[in-house]
């Protein structure tokens, strides 16, 4: 039987897309159990914001051995940005980085991302999605930063639960 490269092909995105759609469904249903577990006065965007730190720490833990200050810090800037955007893909975002206007500053897009669909299915409000990108986004840079001894921050200018068309972020040095 022959080689047919286009269903192989398809077979694989298939495959990728399925494993996306389960990570977001098994973030929401694992918030379900932590919110059934601590009982009627928890209050769901305290958990959930808990689990975005959480989350964040351990991703940018998990970047620290990929980067490097060895090729100067506009080169570890765009492997930093680099790594946004792949983690976001893996994730089945379309993202993409563009260098901003002043040193050490990048914008990035989100032109579609599957969380705020993951959060109307799973009746979350969609501003707890934002707060929650926003906290995860953050705290990736926490561990980054100190490792580094650099202070980067990270802004939401735009986003898709908030109508906005696209989540837009500028990922910068802080100036002192």
């Amino acid at each position: 039987m022959a080689f047919d490269a286009e269903k192989e092909i398809y077979k694989t995105w298939r495959s990728k897309k399925a494993a996306q759609d389960e990570i977001g469904k098994m973030y929401m249903r694992w918030r379900q159990v932590a919110l059934d577990l601590a009982g009627e006065k928890a209050n769901p965007l305290d958990v959930s914001l808990k689990c975005s730190e959480i989350m964040g720490r351990e991703v940018g833990k998990s970047w620290l051995p990929r980067m490097s200050f060895a090729k100067g810090e506009e080169n570890w800037l765009k492997g930093l940005t680099m790594n946004y955007v792949g983690w976001w893909s893996t994730l089945g975002a379309s993202i993409k980085a563009q260098p901003g206007e002043k040193p050490f500053e990048v914008f990035l897009s989100w032109n579609r991302c599957p969380w705020p669909t993951f959060c109307k299915e799973y009746e979350v409000p969609m501003e707890e999605d934002v707060l929650c990108c926003d906290a995860f986004l953050k705290h990736i840079l926490k561990d980054v930063n100190v490792f580094f001894n650099v202070e980067y921050d990270i802004e939401t200018l735009k986003a898709i639960p908030r109508g906005q068309g696209q989540c837009l972020r500028r990922l910068f040095k802080v100036e002192k």
